[in-house]
């Protein structure tokens, strides 16, 4: 090959290297930027007074005498709310009793006229007298079919309308004066977060309705002012007021929340952190590298430095390769069937299942890695120790496996990572959606919430999952981290014995 072309094929290929590293940095970046962001508002975000509220009284954080003051401050600006809210009852009540009462009068009317009708015609009255009976008896009938509607219509107004908004306003601020406390701790307090508070606002002042009315389309969801139906009413200016004074009702702050990662979830995730989540993944990891690491390193070892080349290492060999390439469901249900119905490691879900469970999983990759670090060693090394007179396995233990340290270091670094995500094979075996931190002892036997099977769940399951959006990202963000620092330890760990191993 010609100088030139050499030069030029080399350009070539270090210019595509470049391209390819920045088509995958940018892909990271797209993958991450949103995670991140949107990660980072479960702990950096603006907290209504009712978040002070919940921390002062669910989780005893904060200052007593400054909550108390701007929460008087809020409750002030609430009032009016209440009042407009309780006036438009009492009116409305009020008014469907006085026409109620002018219902029955009409009828008691009626019911005279059609008597006396009734009474002059047995007395053989003249008919134009008995005429005229009968048309005030009808009259009085029309008039109270009319009251009637108007009770209707006003009940109407009152009942299904009033009450929706009754209920937007109590999911925006909470349970209003004077009412019973509700069992459901969401439901004992208005919005925590003034994200959410803008989206209740809207769906206080909007109610939506699907517009079908062209049957050649699918409906279209319509946006209407709930003021419409309470014109001329008492709640008219209720609307107004809300807009324009629901910072002064909420006076939100900016909060750093980071005992998002500390706290344990209230009310399955409407309140609180993740901890029993972060710890759980670190007890799963964690135990899935302790009972992976020594059989994954050793079997390498003995394929590399014991087996005899034949057709029984060979398959062993295709049987390792094929089992990294097996779904992870199947390692799920293969802990299933195997670690908790035959051999019974526990007696239901536990961490130790799901951990060994998870070191199955792994496996493979970090025989694969360490057999070819092993392989990789220069030959030399083990000759020269040979050479000297150590024994094989003395040769392994202070020879070619410190040398091999550094790429071992990198298969673990990989399966780390992905005994830290994985969520199929611990839906069977570890993972519940709702439960207490864990101590050490207690994962013999128990069951544990983990972030990547609670991110599944949440985002798919939870009741009000639109509005914990901000704990699925902020869950995402703390698992990615997590792999991140588990990686990066491990990637300092192999820097270190490498500078070691150079002299």
């Amino acid at each position: 090959m010609r100088l030139e072309t050499r030069k030029l094929l080399d350009k070539a290929f270090s210019g595509l290297g470049i391209i390819a590293i920045a088509v995958m940095a940018m892909a990271l970046l797209a993958i991450l930027s949103p995670i991140i962001w949107r990660g980072s508002k479960a702990f950096v975000f603006k907290g209504t007074v009712e978040h002070r509220r919940v921390m002062l009284e669910q989780f005893d954080r904060g200052n007593p005498e400054k909550f108390n003051a701007d929460y008087a401050e809020a409750v002030a600006a609430r009032a009016p709310i209440y009042d407009m809210l309780e006036d438009f009852e009492k009116e409305t009540t009020q008014l469907e009793e006085s026409l109620s009462e002018k219902q029955e009068a009409k009828k008691n009317q009626s019911k005279e006229f059609r008597n006396k009708a009734r009474a002059m015609k047995k007395e053989g009255g003249s008919d134009e007298k008995i005429a005229q009976l009968e048309a005030e008896e009808n009259r009085l009938k029309d008039e109270a079919k009319a009251l009637k509607e108007q009770i209707r219509a006003l009940s109407e107004t009152r009942e299904e309308p009033f009450h929706e908004l009754v209920d937007a306003v109590q999911d925006l601020f909470g349970p209003m004066p004077g009412q019973k406390k509700p069992v459901l701790i969401r439901q004992q307090y208005g919005q925590t977060r003034w994200d959410r508070t803008q989206v209740k606002l809207h769906e206080v002042l909007y109610e939506e309705e699907w517009d079908y009315s062209n049957a050649d389309a699918m409906g279209i969801l319509v946006t209407k002012p709930r003021v419409e139906k309470f014109r001329g009413t008492e709640l008219e200016g209720f609307f107004h007021y809300l807009e324009e004074n629901l910072e002064a009702m909420m006076k939100p702050k900016t909060t750093f929340y980071w005992q998002f990662i500390t706290d344990t979830s209230k009310d399955s995730h409407i309140f609180g952190g993740i901890w029993p989540e972060v710890l759980g993944t670190i007890y799963l990891t964690l135990g899935a590298m302790i009972f992976a690491i020594p059989m994954g390193v050793i079997a390498a070892i003995y394929l590399c430095e014991y087996a005899k080349e034949g057709r029984v290492i060979s398959f062993l060999r295709i049987c390792i390769s094929t089992l990294a390439g097996v779904p992870s469901i199947v390692f799920g249900l293969f802990g299933l069937a195997f670690f908790l119905n035959t051999i019974q490691v526990s007696d239901s879900k536990s961490v130790l299942a799901g951990s060994l469970t998870l070191s199955l999983l792994i496996l493979p990759t970090i025989i694969r890695s360490s057999e070819e670090a092993i392989l990789a060693v220069p030959r030399a090394y083990k000759e020269a120790a040979l050479g000297l007179g150590a024994g094989r396995w003395h040769t392994v233990m202070t020879v070619i496996l410190p040398a091999s340290l550094p790429g071992i270091l990198t298969g673990i670094v990989i399966s780390m990572g992905r005994a830290a995500g994985e969520t199929a094979p611990i839906i069977f075996t570890a993972a519940v959606s709702v439960g207490a931190p864990l101590k050490i002892w207690e994962t013999l036997n128990q069951p544990t919430p983990a972030l990547p099977w609670n991110i599944y769940n949440l985002c798919t399951e939870h009741e009000a999952v639109d509005e914990i959006r901000h704990v699925q990202y902020g869950m995402v963000f703390t698992l990615v981290a997590i792999v991140l620092l588990l990686n990066l330890a491990a990637i300092l760990m192999r820097a270190r014995i490498s500078k070691k191993l150079r002299g």
